[in-house]
């Protein structure tokens, strides 16, 4: 049994297992972040934007101008750098022309080094000063709209527009005869706001270019364990409204290294996440054809298939134990041990209702007689089991369970004669009970990811079953604890792409 509950599902109709399989560029998750999640993640970058300038090191500004009575002055404002930077208020608006991101009313201040020296025709030596001084910007303004497409199933980030304004500067001097010359620094007024502008711009422009390689990095493919993987490109570009960003991912499970899942008919081509509590920061859509191209992967893969050799019931693993069962059984074999082989013989087949997952299970279970260690193969009892499943979140997976709800059974071959099933029928559903169950359920516990990048955690998630799909709503957190420029360099590397420091 293979795990298969946990982090990316859309909508669509299963095909039977003999179908061929190809590459497909369909849509079967679909993403949403709310309002809610965009002012987070906008706090979240204008925070690290903020931690990534400071300090910023602005350049030298050199001035001579002319004083009544003194003559030429020459001026240097040197290791000019901004410290500290206090964000009041941002927001964040998706539409048509891009995602504008705007931070307004925002301070930041500055240290730097001063020095001037002239010389009057009242001495002919020159005259000179050093000192320090603290600036603070009010008012500093940032404008920032961003581009968001699919460039071959990843995310692409481009810059459209950058903009900083300053609106006031005032500049307090310490050391030496600072005070007669205050009127003179204020002079310096433009170039600070200019020089301070075009730095910040100048940061955002490569933070931007950074944020991009990182999206660019982001793996097509989430592992799962050594068979599966989940097929995490993107479908189309994502859609924007004033309120929410919706991405569309393929969703599938794959084989590991390889491109190719069942055949599909087409999912929705609207992401459709609706989260009843529209307070939640993100909605994840996940279609019953990513759950079923799980079962049908595994099944391929050849994994639905084991050998039962123990049991709580270790007495039904002995031919004494079916005397009364199968009579013919224990005489032609009395007192040796068995085994259960169980396989698949069909991919699961999965269908989500309202409120309620339901799972069709064919199963063929072989009974083997072990004699002087040969193994005989005496009876194939075929059986159609149907269950009903719970999801669950654990961390930032989707796992679940199943319960059994009844099955049917039927002789598909038999080696020691015709086989009263009514009576068989007892046994098979101890050994689904304890057996079957319990296997699938280990595997279905430990669910698979959700598509939500590394460093994020989902929290306070409900889960919705509607028409052929399951909904996922909840809030996510960011773990500060991991560093995110490394994990940007590592991610970034491992495409050989640029990085700049920011």
């Amino acid at each position: 049994m293979a795990p298969t509950v946990l982090f990316i599902l859309i909508s669509s109709f299963f095909v039977p297992a003999h179908s061929l399989l190809e590459p497909t560029d369909q849509a079967f998750t679909s993403v949403v972040l709310s309002r809610q999640g965009l002012d987070f993640l906008k706090d979240l970058l204008v925070d690290k934007a903020v931690s990534s300038i400071i300090p910023l090191k602005l350049p030298k500004i050199e001035k001579s101008v002319r004083i009544p009575f003194v003559g030429s002055v020459h001026m240097v404002l040197s290791d000019t750098k901004i410290y500290e930077i206090d964000v009041s208020e941002s927001y964040v608006k998706p539409g048509d022309a891009g995602i504008v991101i705007i931070v307004s009313g925002a301070t930041c201040n500055l240290s730097m080094n001063w020095y001037y020296s002239y010389s009057t025709w009242l001495a002919p030596v020159e005259i000179s000063d050093t000192g320090s001084a603290s600036v603070q910007v009010e008012g500093l303004e940032v404008g920032l709209t961003l581009g968001l497409e699919n460039d071959e199933g990843t995310l692409k980030l481009s810059l459209m527009e950058c903009g900083c304004y300053v609106r006031d500067i005032s500049i307090k001097l310490d050391g030496g005869a600072s005070w007669l010359y205050q009127g003179m620094i204020d002079a310096f007024e433009d170039q600070i706001g200019s020089a301070v502008e075009n730095a910040i711009t100048k940061k955002l422009e490569e933070g931007i270019l950074k944020l991009d390689s990182f999206l660019q990095a982001l793996p097509k493919e989430i592992p799962v364990d050594d068979n599966a993987s989940l097929n995490v490109t993107f479908v189309k570009d994502p859609s924007l409204s004033n309120s929410s960003i919706g991405f569309e991912i393929n969703g599938l499970f794959t084989e590991r290294k390889r491109d190719l899942v069942p055949k599909y008919r087409s999912a929705n081509t609207q992401p459709s996440v609706f989260c009843p509590d529209s307070s939640k920061m993100l909605g994840i859509s996940l279609d019953e054809a990513v759950f079923n191209s799980a079962s049908f992967l595994y099944y391929n893969a050849t994994f639905m298939r084991w050998i039962v050799d123990k049991i709580p019931d270790q007495s039904l693993l002995n031919t004494a134990g079916w005397r009364f069962i199968i009579p013919q059984l224990y005489k032609k074999y009395p007192n040796d041990p068995m085994n259960l082989n169980i396989s698949f013989s069909s991919p699961p087949a999965i269908r989500i209702a309202e409120n309620d997952i339901d799972a069709t299970v064919n199963v063929d279970l072989i009974i083997d007689v072990l004699d002087s260690s040969e193994v005989i193969p005496v009876a194939c009892i075929s059986l159609v089991i149907r269950a009903s499943g719970l999801v669950k979140i654990a961390g930032n997976n989707l796992a679940g369970s199943v319960k059994l709800n009844d099955f049917t059974m039927s002789l598909k071959w038999s080696n020691i004669g015709n086989l009263r099933l009514y009576l068989i029928q007892p046994v098979m559903w101890t050994i689904i009970q304890t057996v079957f169950l319990p296997y699938a359920n280990s595997h279905l516990g430990k669910g698979f990811p959700l598509p939500i990048i590394h460093g994020f955690t989902l929290h306070n998630a409900l889960i919705i079953c509607s028409d052929s799909r399951i909904i996922v709503c909840g809030d996510v957190a960011y773990k500060e604890s991991n560093n995110f420029s490394q994990l940007l360099t590592h991610l970034v590397d491992k495409r050989r792409l640029p990085l700049l420091d920011v």
